[in-house]
């Protein structure tokens, strides 16, 4: 048999178009998907570890916030502890001038001597008071030496006795010290011995007030 004749063709007609792959074929993808997809994967890599860190700081934070509320409670738990000791005392004392104004308001008030033992008690209930917050009072006597450490001289006083010199002759306050340290010096009246004539240097028991307590003198405490 013979074959049949083909179809004539046509000059200057456009070129047939290639036909589809078939189906189920891998079709090529453009190398810029490839990349696309890597930076995507990354980002998103990125952005979760991103907000698990957000979240740790979070939490870092509300850990912070907490230890520090639980430190200031502390704290105040502390300072309202170490304040009780001293209204205790504070207690005492205001009870006890209550009580002392009643009775200098009566019809027969105390004899005035006893205004002398009122105020020492006051003292001593003030001095127990800084006692309980680790200040302790320290007494002066006259005749001690003068010691500008321990001693605020607010007066000088001429003397007889030229062994008294240079020592404590009147005593206005007791001082104050706290491990040790002294925190308010004893304010005291300091012997001089009478003039007679150039001191001879380092000679004069007093030559120290002069020195160390020229810029003290006559100040008042604190």
């Amino acid at each position: 048999m013979s074959s049949a004749p083909d179809p004539p063709v046509n000059e200057g007609s456009a070129p047939a178009e290639p036909s589809p792959p078939a189906t189920g074929e891998d079709v090529p993808s453009p190398p810029g998907d490839d990349l696309r997809d890597e930076i995507m994967e990354a980002l998103a890599a990125l952005t979760k570890r991103l907000e698990r860190e957000h979240e740790r700081a979070a939490h870092r934070e509300t850990v912070i916030d907490r230890l520090h509320e639980e430190n200031q409670g502390l704290r105040r738990g502390e300072l309202q502890s170490a304040f009780e000791p001293v209204r205790a005392a504070l207690y005492r004392l205001h009870d006890m001038v209550g009580r002392e104004a009643e009775h200098w308001a009566a019809a027969e008030p105390p004899d005035p001597a006893h205004a002398a033992a009122l105020l020492t008690a006051v003292a001593d209930e003030v001095a127990d008071a800084l006692a309980r917050t680790g200040v302790e009072r320290y007494t002066v006597e006259p005749g001690e030496p003068y010691d500008s450490t321990r001693h605020r001289p607010v007066s000088v006083e001429t003397v007889t006795d030229p062994a008294a010199a240079g020592t404590v002759v009147t005593v206005r306050t007791h001082g104050f010290e706290r491990d040790g340290r002294v925190v308010r010096k004893a304010e005291v009246g300091v012997g001089k011995a009478p003039d007679t004539g150039p001191e001879p240097l380092a000679t004069d028991r007093s030559s120290g007030l002069h020195e160390a307590g020229r810029d003290e003198t006559m100040k008042p405490g604190p």
